[in-house]
């Protein structure tokens, strides 16, 4: 009797064992499935996050080298600029990836075994590259606004008169030394800011007569004398090129003309080495 309960129950027991068993396994591989799904929304969530680094560092990239294009006649008159005028604009240095920095990024990569720590180290090296390239950002801007500041196209049309450098004064015929570059035209003619900046002086000042005065940072400053009228006054903001006054002969002058001058931190340096335009006729 015992025997034959245990002949038709061993088979039921079995199959009940059976019957756990795999429902244990689905279970493992419904909780399998859950973690893959689980694991793999973080994973497309950590994709789209370096998707997104990556674009907004192609948009800085595209918009750099936008920005630090340079007319290359601009480019020369500011490699003419003296030293400590050049030095205001330079920002921080940029350090580049070693070699051996590289290559220890490269087997870090290929000893992670976690996706995770590879996202990890691929977020890290892009924050590396976005201030990286936030530091060339600002250098390129100093750059720029170095360059708008720059006095280099003529301040008027006309005849050039006088450079600057020793030379017999026009009234005493004595020895003189002539500050700037003067040029010749007829009265009411034109004249222009030479660079961006800020106008400081308006008005009648001793043998200038009439004088402009624009400060353009860096130290950089530029006159324009024996105006005969102004289109500006102290305090505008001026761009290269923006109509400022009128050619004139007020003050010192024996004719119409313009006496230009340009200072680096109150020293003179010679307009002609700037000036990137085709010149005035020479008389």
């Amino acid at each position: 009797m015992v025997f034959a309960c245990a002949v038709v129950t061993l088979p039921v027991l079995v199959g009940i064992g059976a019957a756990w068993k795999a429902k244990s396994e689905v279970a493992d591989i419904y909780a399998s499935q859950r973690a893959l799904e689980l694991e793999n929304a973080s994973y497309r969530t950590a994709t789209a996050e370096l998707s997104g680094q990556i674009q907004s560092l192609q948009t800085a990239i595209t918009d750099l080298g936008a920005r630090a294009a340079l007319d290359p006649s601009l480019a020369r008159a500011m490699e003419t600029l003296p030293a400590f005028v050049k030095s205001r604009a330079m920002g921080g240095t940029v350090g580049t990836a070693s070699k051996q920095e590289a290559t220890s990024y490269t087997n870090a990569l290929t000893a992670l075994a976690n996706p995770e720590d590879t996202f990890g180290l691929l977020r890290s090296l892009l924050e590396g590259l976005e201030s990286r390239l936030s530091v060339v950002q600002r250098n390129v801007d100093r750059r720029n606004a170095l360059a708008n500041a720059t006095p280099s196209i003529w301040p008027a049309h006309g005849w050039l008169t006088s450079t600057m450098g020793r030379r017999t004064d026009p009234m005493t015929g004595g020895a003189d030394y002539h500050p700037g570059l003067d040029i010749a035209g007829d009265k009411g003619q034109a004249v222009y800011a030479t660079a961006d900046g800020v106008v400081t002086h308006a008005g009648r000042q001793g043998a200038y007569g009439n004088l402009i005065t624009i400060d353009h940072g860096f130290g950089l400053e530029t006159r324009y004398g024996h105006l005969s009228g102004f289109q500006v006054r102290q305090g505008d903001r001026v761009q290269r090129g923006d109509l400022i006054g009128r050619l004139g002969s007020t003050g010192r002058a024996t004719g119409t003309h313009l006496h230009y001058e340009v200072l680096a931190n109150g020293r003179l340096l010679n307009p002609l080495r700037l000036l990137t335009q085709q010149k005035p006729r020479a008389q």
